[in-house]
């Protein structure tokens, strides 16, 4: 392991981390196109195969913020290198997997890597002087954005030139190059939480969080009236409580409640939820909406690779918004920077609802959103790594990173009801079906832009959160959160 004496470069380190969360992002979506060649390839049936992205998003949303607080306990660094060898170890058992059972599980080992976006988050400002803080956090995040889009370019024409394996056999060369150079280069946490790992409070909080996304998830096809359903959804209701009030009263708790209270978190959390359930949606359902044959009337009736090349330059605008937000955050702000995404989301969303006759308007708009992506993701992570103390950015960063992903299992979910809720007697949605979800999505991100103008500013980055004492950092002065 890199040791602390000699620090490395912070932009060796970058480059190190930009490499592990890349990696990280194209798994999340370079499968989404390819399912029913996998379904094909192994023999299985739909409702099987949609396991493959469910088993991921369930190891994701538990492993990302359990992860981070370890990083903030037992040293970042370490626990980085970590979950890149889970995220290679997974991608090599998909890879290779000869029965959809082991690509399932496969992809609940590649969800363990979730935890690479926040450990990041928190290894940057460990490490990075602090005017280069904010652009290395905003490109870092807005990374995760462009994976998603790359994932969807790549998809196709890997699957055409090679096969569906390559999708595995790619990010896992970058996992593993990822991880040697961590382990090498990157520096260990200075900062480190002192205590435990409270491990009653993991298990309630992935109970809680499987509860409610296997209910989201598998809703539409088991049936939102289903008794399986509607017990997963009261077993969630049940236990998130109960998790909120065990990490109140404990000494130790996982997720400090006093932390998620501070009003710059939870405001930005909240927009985190709205966001995902905008930005997720629109991925998982773009493509479908230009994959449609030309004879229902709306539909362009492309491949899935030209689907994905069709969304190239939203991938190339995020990530251009993201490497410039660093900048606008330092001369305007990471709240105006925030505000200002969400609004572009808006913009574009009601773009695709009223004007999606012509591929030209559905490129203009898709390159609105990617210019809004990258903003939003970048601002929202500032916003957070700068309101908590040190010692918890990575589980601060790992719970918004996660409320993003619940944001848009709910998002989906609800979008894939409203764009299924009429069909053509081929089976195919009616273009009402994706007019009304767009719109669904110009609401809830009209909604991000109203909570974010009300997200307070943090006037000072060195800070003590108000009811508790930080060993890494003295209480020598406290949150001072106005309106502006």
């Amino acid at each position: 392991m890199a040791t602390t004496d000699r620090r490395t470069d912070h932009r060796l380190t970058f480059v190190v981390l930009c490499v592990g969360v890349s990696s990280f992002s194209l798994l999340q979506s370079m499968v989404n196109p390819v399912l029913p060649t996998i379904e094909a390839a192994l023999d299985t049936d739909q409702a099987t195969v949609t396991w493959v992205l469910t088993a991921y998003l369930l190891s994701a949303s538990v492993f990302t913020p359990i992860i981070g607080r370890i990083g903030d306990k037992v040293g970042k660094e370490r626990m980085l290198v970590f979950a890149l060898g889970a995220l290679a170890v997974g991608s090599l058992m998909a890879a290779l997997a000869p029965t959809i059972g082991v690509l399932i599980a496969a992809r609940a080992v590649q969800g363990i890597g979730g935890g690479v976006l926040p450990l990041t988050f928190g290894i940057i400002r460990d490490e990075f002087p602090r005017d280069k803080v904010a652009g290395a956090i905003g490109t870092s995040a807005a990374l995760l954005a462009v994976g998603g889009g790359v994932g969807l370019v790549l998809a196709g024409p890997v699957v055409d030139a090679l096969s569906y394996h390559w999708l595995f056999w790619l990010p896992m060369g970058m996992t593993l190059i990822a991880a040697v150079a961590a382990a090498i280069w990157v520096p260990e946490s200075p900062e480190r939480t002192p205590g435990r790992i409270n491990v009653g409070s993991a298990l309630l909080l992935s109970a809680w969080l499987v509860a409610l996304l296997l209910a989201v998830s598998q809703g539409h096809s088991w049936g939102w009236a289903s008794a399986t359903t509607i017990g997963l959804f009261v077993a969630a209701a049940v236990l998130l409580p109960l998790w909120v009030v065990a990490e109140t009263r404990s000494s130790q708790p996982l997720i400090d409640m006093r932390m998620m209270r501070i009003p710059t978190v939870w405001t930005v959390n909240l927009v985190a939820l709205l966001f995902g359930a905008g930005m997720y949606s629109m991925f998982a359902f773009l493509p479908s909406f230009l994959q449609t044959p030309e004879i229902t009337g709306y539909g362009f009736g492309v491949t899935v690779t030209v689907s994905g090349l069709l969304l190239l330059p939203q991938t190339a605008a995020t990530f251009v918004s993201g490497v410039f937000s660093g900048r606008l955050a330092n001369r305007f702000g990471s709240k105006a920077v925030l505000v200002a995404g969400a609004t572009l989301t808006a913009i574009g969303m009601l773009g695709l609802t009223i004007a999606h006759e012509h591929l030209w308007q559905v490129v203009v708009e898709t390159t609105v959103l990617g210019l809004a992506f990258g903003l939003a993701f970048a601002a929202m992570s500032n916003l957070v790594v700068d309101a908590v103390p040190q010692t918890q950015t990575g589980v601060a960063s790992g719970m918004n990173a996660n409320i993003r992903t619940v944001g848009g299992a709910l998002g989906g979910a609800v979008l894939a009801s409203v764009v299924t809720s009429g069909a053509r007697p081929d089976g195919l949605p009616v273009e009402a079906g994706y007019t009304h979800g767009f719109g669904v999505l110009v609401v809830t991100s009209a909604l991000a832009a109203l909570v974010a103008v009300f997200v307070p500013v943090i006037k000072a980055r060195t800070h003590a959160v108000p009811g508790f004492q930080d060993e890494a950092e003295p209480v020598a002065s406290v949150v001072e959160a106005t309106r502006s």
